[in-house]
């Protein structure tokens, strides 16, 4: 081996593996197809390993390559991590995140484990609770951040994206119409609670609280054990749920929107928090509603 590559050739690198095409990742680095082709010919040369596959169709990691992937992340990370840190813009201090009880989940922890990689000197303290204590927490100045549903008749925030509302039960469960419609629902302050009531207050069914629980894991095992219905997100439901079927005749509960909220472009590290969730919308859509 001649000696330690460049890190630019492991970013080159990194990016076709990723973009599995040289013309991808000359994309997405600015840069010509051909500095990207040299990269990797001087990264293989330096390494004295052939490292990708190429065919007409996609380009692939050796198996050297795929050892190097690992290696390659440490090494660009750590150089990331360290030019944050000691930039002039680089940023420093705490940030109170606010979080719906929908969002704690795998996919979040990912996006904020990610800010935290590149931000190692900023201290996150996240609070998890329900959307309008979340405001409250806000407003009284406890938070710096809060991603959540959107308040009714509030325009602040960035919206994220918008979610349709559904009925949801244990599959099978058909609710008897000429009984008070069972209802399992979060405690007051909830926005998707008071969706629910409104609805069906609008609709003029009878209906009654079976299971009230602040825990989005009761709330679905109290579904689940079919003590009665719950309204939940109808882009990602968890096993054990079902929709509850059109022929119920249950009145439609709308769309929520969730939306991040900060101080504004004078707090830097509030907004680098902010544009990391909203960067990462996509891929936090696979979590479910407080």
């Amino acid at each position: 081996m001649m000696g330690p590559p460049n890190i630019a050739l492991l970013r080159s690198f990194l990016a076709v593996v990723e973009s599995s095409s040289f013309t991808g990742a000359a994309q997405s680095l600015g840069l010509r197809q051909s500095t990207v082709s040299g990269h990797i010919a001087r990264l293989e040369q330096a390494l004295g390993r052939s490292l990708l596959m190429r065919d007409t169709h996609r380009v692939a990691p050796t198996p050297d390559g795929q050892a190097l992937i690992g290696f390659a992340h440490d090494v660009v990370q750590a150089q990331d991590r360290l030019c944050a840190f000691f930039s002039p813009s680089g940023l420093r201090g705490r940030i109170r995140l606010g979080v719906s009880e929908d969002y704690t989940l795998a996919t979040l922890g990912r996006v904020l484990a990610r800010f935290a990689d590149r931000h190692d000197a900023v201290d996150l303290q996240i609070t998890v609770g329900l959307s309008r204590a979340l405001y409250q927490s806000y407003d009284a100045g406890d938070l710096d951040v809060i991603f959540c549903k959107r308040r009714r008749g509030d325009p602040r925030g960035t919206m994220a994206w918008t979610e349709e509302l559904i009925w949801t039960g244990r599959p099978g469960f058909v609710p008897d119409p000429g009984q008070p419609l069972p209802l399992v629902l979060y405690p007051p302050p909830s926005m998707t609670r008071t969706l629910a009531l409104d609805a069906l207050e609008a609709a003029g069914r009878s209906w009654r609280i079976a299971c009230t629980s602040g825990s989005l894991m009761g709330l679905r095992a109290a579904v689940e054990a079919g003590l009665g219905i719950a309204p939940h997100s109808a882009k990602v439901l968890p096993p054990g749920l079902a929709a509850i079927p059109d022929s119920a005749g249950l009145p439609a509960l709308g769309e929520v929107e969730f939306v991040v909220l900060g101080p504004g472009r004078h707090h830097h590290l509030a907004t680098a928090l902010q544009e990391a969730i909203l960067a990462s919308t996509v891929e936090l859509q696979g979590a479910g509603p407080s």
